[in-house]
């Protein structure tokens, strides 16, 4: 963790397609769309002065469920934003809501929903209680019905 100790519920990112991400049609492949709102989830808690995975942690957070409905293309150069908000906390888990957008075009919308686990060598992963000092830095976006 950092010393920023703002909370945080959503968070908007820029990014501009590369050409790796796009297929041989010349549009942004599928599978991006999670990695691109998995970037924007990463860069949420680090302006909450969290990291999803700091070193040496005994927690963990695998994703439980994830969609996306694609309702236009994104194409090499393309410029777009991420928004991500967090729609519930419960003890254990944390769901998103993401949005991407070119200008005013809805691009994409997807959910992600993750699970806190605890992480000890030899045994597997358990669902453990959100820390105290995580949660204390995230919240429900304002607006969001649970």
């Amino acid at each position: 963790m950092n010393g920023n100790s703002q909370r945080v519920s959503e968070y908007r990112l820029r990014r501009r397609v590369q050409f790796y991400e796009t297929d041989c049609a010349g549009m942004v492949h599928f599978t991006c769309f999670f990695r691109y709102m998995e970037e924007a989830e990463h860069a949420m808690w680090r302006e909450a002065g969290l990291s999803i995975a700091p070193e040496g942690s005994d927690v963990g957070f695998p994703r439980v469920a994830a969609a996306f409905e694609y309702h236009r293309p994104l194409r090499f150069e393309d410029e777009f934003d991420i928004s991500i908000r967090i729609t519930a906390i419960t003890d254990k888990t944390i769901s998103y809501a993401c949005v991407l957008s070119k200008g005013e075009t809805r691009v994409a919308s997807g959910t992600l929903t993750i699970a806190c686990v605890r992480k000890r060598a030899g045994e597997p992963l358990k669902a453990t209680s959100i820390p105290p000092e995580i949660a204390a830095r995230l919240q429900v976006a304002a607006g969001v019905d649970h």
